[in-house]
This record gives C-alpha cells, structure tokens and sequence, in this order.
C-alpha cells in the first residue's frame, strides 16, 4: 500500500458549521479520520471511493458507519472538504 499523503484546504464556511454540531465524541473521531486522511487519503480504513450521480465529481470517505467527509481533490495532494454529516448529506 503507497502512501498519499493530502494537504487539506481551509474548509469553507458550510463545512465548519456541520462540524461544530456533530456530538463531541464524533467530532474527535472526525478529527483522527482527518489525520489519516492527510497521511493516507486511500487507507482502506476510510473507504474512500468516487461519488456518482448529483454528486459526480466529489469523493467521500467514512468517519464512522453512518457518517462521512464529502470532498473533492483540487490537485493531485490538495483536498477542499465540503461537508460533513450522514450519507443524506447533499442529497
């Protein structure tokens, strides 16, 4: 497995407001998956995959079972995170 590392862009403003109302115990394990996102982007642990349909051109990866970091790369290591929240977010 090769490494891949990311630098994450500033999240814009609708980013930063789903994540301050995650519950505090999820929005640490968000922050630990963000870790291993930027050190890893492909880790198997994040399922990380390509989104279709509405949402083609975006990609997500799981924090938890029912929760995930939608995102787009911008370059081949930069990554503009979009929003957070259940799979119904952007739906």
């Amino acid at each position: 497995m090769t490494e891949h590392p990311v630098v994450r862009v500033p999240p814009p403003p609708r980013f930063q407001r789903a994540s301050r109302k995650l519950p505090p115990t999820l929005r640490a394990l968000a922050t630990e998956r963000d870790q291993l996102f930027r050190r890893h982007a492909f880790d198997p642990r994040l399922k990380t995959h390509a989104l279709k349909g509405q949402l083609k051109g975006l990609w997500s990866y799981s924090v938890d079972y029912r929760h995930r970091i939608l995102f787009e790369f911008i370059g081949r290591d930069e990554a503009l995170y979009h929003d957070i929240g259940s799979h119904d977010v952007s739906r």
